[in-house]
């Protein structure tokens, strides 16, 4: 299932990696864009509650990888959008060097 999830972000534009082990799947996408999956069920941070101080969680049935790709492309362009009015972020690099990443992929 993640890696069909990964085909369909790939028609939105997305380019995604996939990793899995001990039952579960992960599709990373973009820094803080992560995408679990234990074959039933596709799950994403939505968003933040500061109410609560904690994430807030999206979910979808892999039944229908197609609209919860649109959902995830949705919250993709909204974290690219944030991570662009911040500017580039530091990395982390050799003691004492101070290097800033601007490529797609955390």
């Amino acid at each position: 299932m993640a890696e069909q999830l990964q085909r369909e972000l790939g028609l939105h534009g997305i380019t995604a990696d996939v990793n899995d082990g001990y039952g579960l799947a992960v599709v990373s996408a973009w820094r803080g864009m992560v995408v679990w999956t234990n074959g039933d069920l596709f799950w994403w941070c939505s968003g933040w509650n500061d109410r609560r101080d904690r994430p807030v969680y999206a979910w979808h049935s892999t039944a229908d990888p197609k609209r919860a790709a649109r959902r995830i492309a949705v919250r993709y362009g909204d974290l690219r959008a944030s991570a662009l009015k911040r500017g580039p972020r530091p990395m982390s690099g050799f003691p004492g060097e101070m290097r800033f990443r601007t490529g797609d992929h955390a």
